[in-house]
């Protein structure tokens, strides 16, 4: 797989060989689908919490008599058909979003959507990515040389402190390191820009 291979200045310099094993797969759509739900699931923390009726606060008196008022039998106003009553089936803290992926299906997953991005064209890579000191239009400049006016993820080999908070108060840049990839950012961004250095732990993660 042949990849553009950009300078400073945003131009195609040479090309780049891609491994076929981690670029050159076939779109698998069930399985990136799969992998971007697990992601999304697994951030999930569970803390929200429901009230059943034992818990909500309530008198255990009878709200009115049992006959002669034509309405429906009542014992407690902690009946979950009552308004201010107790769910039925409460969410609980301890609730579990968790949902298992096996490795070689994450590693396809992931390989299917780099693949993808390469076909596509969203996908270049660069020598390096480094700014001299920690300022924002410092970079802004340096995407803007680039052609990168849209939302861009910088997937580089190390992110120094300077890269990092050049970065942060950027709209629509993300810029991690090659192991914190994840298949949504990947699939979110309209621009990857990879690093040879990243490049190179792609190959080793996903090959």
């Amino acid at each position: 797989m042949q990849l553009e291979l950009l300078n400073d200045q945003g131009q195609a310099s040479a090309k780049y060989d891609a491994p076929e094993t981690v670029f050159g797969r076939d779109y698998n759509e069930d399985l990136i689908h799969q992998i971007v739900v697990a992601f999304q699931a697994n951030a999930r923390q569970g803390t929200r919490a429901q009230k059943d009726r034992q818990q909500v606060k309530h008198s255990t008196k009878k709200p009115f008599a049992q006959k002669g008022t034509g309405r429906a039998r009542a014992g407690m106003t902690s009946s979950p058909l009552w308004r201010g009553g107790g769910r039925i089936f409460p969410n609980m803290p301890e609730e579990n979003f968790t949902q298992k992926i096996n490795k070689k299906m994450y590693r396809a997953g992931m390989a299917s959507i780099l693949s993808q991005l390469a076909r596509e064209g969203r996908l270049a890579v660069v020598d390096a990515l480094k700014v001299d000191s920690p300022k924002t239009k410092l970079l802004a400049a340096k995407f803007k040389a680039m052609n990168l006016v849209d939302s861009v993820m910088v997937i580089s080999d190390e992110v120094d402190d300077n890269l990092y908070l050049a970065s942060r108060n950027l709209a629509n840049v993300l810029v991690v390191e090659a192991r914190y990839a994840d298949p949504l950012s990947l699939v979110h961004y309209k621009k990857i820009l990879v690093t040879k250095g990243a490049m190179d732990k792609l190959k080793e993660m996903f090959a």
